[in-house]
């Protein structure tokens, strides 16, 4: 459950600055969106588990081809609502040649109206209730008396039907953290996040000056995360690698796969593909490093595409480069 949106990804040859002028070099149209990405990537991996796709469309042009390709990836669409105000929601993205490096304009649209009266028909045999993603949900993201957000809630409800609990964020500002995360992480049971959104809502730097990552602000905010209320789980990931800190104190960590940068395509959509690996794992009941190495795998395969699940593979691809693949290391 969460956000579907039109990604117009658009591939430029570096960052300008304000009022300056940059080239355009090529331009892709893709599907986006935290529960959009995640479903796509899982339904690439063609492994037989049943998906199921929850958000709010618009009821445009866009808004249809999406829930034809929803269908025609096998996903039931059931829990997929329509609008009648808002369009389909969409983002910009300039993605920077070579580095890969993405910033994103984004419109709202049909998502922000996402709420629980779409949310509590759910009842499927399913293992994982995932919700991404928080800070982009306006409906969700509102405040609620008895549960603190209107997310909260929504995932209590989900625990309470026995089902395992995935949320993801997106990047915003430390304040908006404490405000709309920290409420909803005793119903979270296991929280994937990047090394920057999980330095937001512990108010640390986890990367120093100089740009590395500082591994022992990175294991701070895993613990304050636990500490807040997740209840078995924290993924950490970042370009160099993942990290995972279980509620018993196991830690695991593993490197990310070695890609040359001028390899690199883009970046939209990375974390949701490591997501999905790491869904996948857990699905499966497969050990935490093999879990994180099929997430890695499958952000790099992510990487050689512009758009956020065009380069998904399947799963003996992902296996298959876990085989073959050169890790970097993990100096932190």
């Amino acid at each position: 459950a969460g956000n579907w949106i039109v990604d117009k990804v658009k591939m430029i040859d570096r960052w300008p600055g304000e009022g300056e002028l940059c080239n355009i070099l090529g331009q892709e149209s893709g599907w986006g969106g935290g529960a959009c990405n995640v479903l796509f990537d899982l339904a690439a991996l063609d492994c037989g588990i049943p998906l199921y796709a929850a958000g709010v469309l618009g009821r445009d042009a866009e808004g249809q081809a999406l829930l034809q390709e929803i269908r025609g990836r096998g996903i039931d669409d059931r829990f997929v609502s329509f609008s009648d105000r808002a369009a389909t929601s969409f983002t910009d993205v300039m993605s920077v040649q070579g580095s890969g490096r993405r910033t994103f304009f984004h419109n709202r649209g049909a998502n922000a109206e996402l709420d629980d009266l779409h949310l509590s028909p759910i009842d499927v045999p399913a293992k994982l209730f995932y919700l991404g993603y928080l800070l982009l949900l306006d409906a969700m993201d509102r405040p609620d008396p008895a549960h603190g957000t209107v997310a909260a809630g929504v995932l209590k409800q989900m625990r309470a039907r026995g089902y395992r609990t995935v949320v993801d964020v997106v990047s915003e500002s430390a304040s908006r953290f404490r405000v709309t995360v920290l409420p909803a992480l005793e119903h979270v049971d296991c929280l994937i996040v990047n090394e920057v959104e999980a330095g937001c809502c512990s108010s640390r730097d986890v990367r120093r000056a100089d740009g590395s990552v500082d591994g022992e602000a990175l294991l701070a905010s895993a613990r304050f995360l636990l500490e807040r209320g997740v209840q078995q789980l924290v993924v950490i990931h970042c370009p160099e690698g993942a990290v995972a800190l279980e509620r018993d104190g196991s830690l695991h960590a593993v490197p990310s796969c070695r890609i040359e940068e001028d390899a690199i395509v883009g970046s939209v959509g990375a974390g949701d593909a490591f997501c999905a690996g790491v869904l996948y794992g857990l699905h499966e009941e497969l050990p935490l490093d093999e879990a994180l190495r099929l997430g890695c795998a499958g952000a790099w395969f992510n990487l050689h595409s512009a758009t956020a699940s065009g380069g998904a593979p399947t799963l003996a691809q992902l296996t298959g480069h876990l085989a073959i693949c050169t890790f970097n290391t993990m100096e932190w």
